[in-house]
């Protein structure tokens, strides 16, 4: 037999046996390969993108901040016992200066205001807590600095004090605001240079 009726006999069976005929001329390979992959592409469905998550929401810096919590009772008003002066008094609380609990808070909820336990009573006893204060005049707390000079604004107007003085007192730019630390703690320093022989 002719070698094309060979080759046209073979066709013949593979087509009545239901497989699929392989051409023989090969630039038919790249066109199949082409279609394999555009039908496999295209059964496939975009990712889904994933629902946000907690955890990776941000907080908004405006987000108030929580409030301040008033310490108990019990701590408001309890001393060591056997204060023999009132530098011990001032030793207790110049101890407390940086503790950020230690406040109570007054005013109600609407007009709320922190009361700085340990700084206004060192206010209170006032010349004898002076060199303590300055003694913490180079900390690097600026929660306890500002408590130190807003302390130093109160007991540096002692009545006896002021009166060797002339009225001379801490008078700091701004109270109770951390960012003021450095013109108050200058303000402080010259009041020192002026009054501090009194306790050397």
């Amino acid at each position: 037999m002719p070698f094309a009726s060979v080759r046209g006999a073979t066709q013949h069976t593979f087509k009545r046996s239901g497989t699929p005929v392989i051409p023989n001329d090969l630039r038919f390979v790249p066109i199949l390969f082409a279609l394999i992959i555009a039908s496999g592409c295209a059964g496939r469905s975009a990712p889904e993108a994933e629902p946000a998550t907690a955890e990776s929401e941000q907080v908004s810096p405006t987000e108030p901040m929580s409030p301040q919590v008033a310490t108990t009772q019990h701590d408001r008003y309890w001393v060591p016992p056997l204060f023999a002066s009132e530098e011990d008094e001032a030793h207790y609380y110049i101890s407390r200066l940086a503790d950020r609990r230690f406040i109570d808070v007054y005013g109600g909820d609407e007009h709320p205001r922190v009361w700085y336990i340990a700084a206004e009573r060192l206010g209170q006893i006032g010349e004898p807590a002076i060199p303590l204060l300055f003694a913490l005049i180079d900390t690097r707390n600026e929660y306890e600095l500002m408590l130190v000079l807003y302390a130093l604004q109160l007991a540096t107007q002692d009545p006896r004090l002021m009166a060797q003085t002339g009225g001379d007192y801490v008078r700091l730019t701004e109270t109770l605001d951390e960012s003021a630390n450095e013109e108050n703690r200058a303000i402080a320093l010259e009041w020192w240079e002026r009054h501090g022989w009194r306790w050397q």
